[in-house]
């Protein structure tokens, strides 16, 4: 959402890797209670939001001033780069398969006046794989299925869903037909902020969660983003500030969504929704919700859907029943959260912040 959005800036500063496998002979999950981020040094101040989290190696994340970050050996060391003539872009999201093949993705404008799509297959040299200058793009995230199968989402043109999508690895877009998609809300758009407005599973499904309109919803694709549906959920919304800002599903079913008013960081408001039936239902969940406004959310793997890790300008919230209720375990603020295992987990935030899940 880019009025929104530009506002956050000025406020902090196969399966997809993101998703789990709910699975019940998985170990279950124990909410710490403190002390759960080692932080991890970056020497940049850029503002990280995009975060893509491989394996307990390889994990990469994208910022301001066109900045990359990479690291290949769980966190000891980092190595921080601009990609070549995009240092004046702010890179909201990274979608990643390997420890050297990557898409970088800026949101907005920016000096070239351009929203720019950036792939490398050595983790060195870059690529310029679209450029458009159409009035009103706003990238707002990317994710790919496969190595040849991605999405990327704008917020709406014309009240409508606005996507591209690539079948050849990003050497070709082709913006999706949207026509037949439910209308978007007045004022209803994405937010940037985490790079998980919008969730991927499986071989074709793929969540979008809305904000800035009268209600937060979720759409939901079965087929790539060829054709859509959309639910209502019980999150705050209302404002162009409040609404969903997070996505996650561990299998085609479970799934929950995060957000809140980015205004007040530790606010009390609904800011969690739950469902089992794959989107076409939201609930709230039966106990205690995370103070304030959250701006990403993950299930841990090998939990089976019990752990959740919830992040936001207010701290982070953790959860051991698959969302149902919430514990505060740390107070500092974050954009993104992402897991490859239970033991291996990153956060990244404002001033270049990067951070180890180690709870004690």
């Amino acid at each position: 959402m880019r009025k929104t959005l530009l506002l956050l800036g000025m406020t902090v500063g196969a399966c997809s890797p993101r998703s789990a496998i709910r699975d019940p002979q998985n170990a279950p999950f124990r909410v710490p209670r403190a002390d759960v981020w080692t932080p991890q040094s970056s020497n940049t101040s850029a503002e990280f939001r995009g975060l893509e989290v491989l394996s307990d190696q390889v994990v990469w994340a994208s910022g301001t001033r066109g900045r990359i970050a990479r690291t290949t050996d769980g966190g000891a060391t980092w190595h921080v780069d601009s990609i070549p003539g995009a240092t004046p872009l702010d890179m909201r999201d990274i979608a990643a398969r390997s420890a050297t093949r990557a898409w970088a993705m800026s949101a907005g404008p920016g000096e070239q006046n351009q929203v720019q799509i950036f792939r490398t297959d050595d983790a060195s040299h870059w690529t310029r794989q679209l450029a458009l200058t159409d009035s009103g793009l706003f990238l707002d995230a990317i994710a790919f299925w496969d190595d040849q199968h991605g999405i990327a989402m704008s917020d709406p043109i014309h009240n409508r869903l606005t996507l591209l999508v690539t079948d050849d690895g990003g050497a070709h877009w082709t913006r999706v037909n949207t026509e037949n998609a439910p209308a978007v809300l007045p004022g209803e758009a994405a937010f940037a902020a985490s790079g998980t407005c919008l969730a991927i599973q499986g071989s074709s499904n793929v969540w979008i969660g809305t904000g800035g309109g009268a209600r937060a919803r979720v759409f939901h694709s079965t087929d790539r983003g060829r054709t859509w549906s959309v639910a209502e959920t019980p999150v705050k919304a209302g404002t162009n500030a409040s609404g969903i800002f997070s996505v996650a599903f561990t299998d085609a079913n479970h799934g929950v969504v995060v957000g809140g008013d980015y205004t007040k960081p530790k606010g009390l408001a609904p800011n969690v929704a739950l469902s089992d039936d794959g989107g076409r239902t939201w609930r709230a969940p039966k106990g205690t919700l995370p103070q304030g406004y959250m701006s990403g959310v993950a299930y841990v793997p090998g939990t089976g859907g019990h752990g959740l890790v919830a992040v936001g300008l207010g701290g982070t919230a953790v959860s051991g029943d698959f969302g149902e209720s919430w514990t505060m375990v740390d107070t500092v603020g974050y954009n993104s959260v992402a897991f490859a295992s239970p033991n291996a987990g990153w956060a990244v935030g404002p001033r270049g912040r990067i951070a180890k899940w180690n709870p004690r």
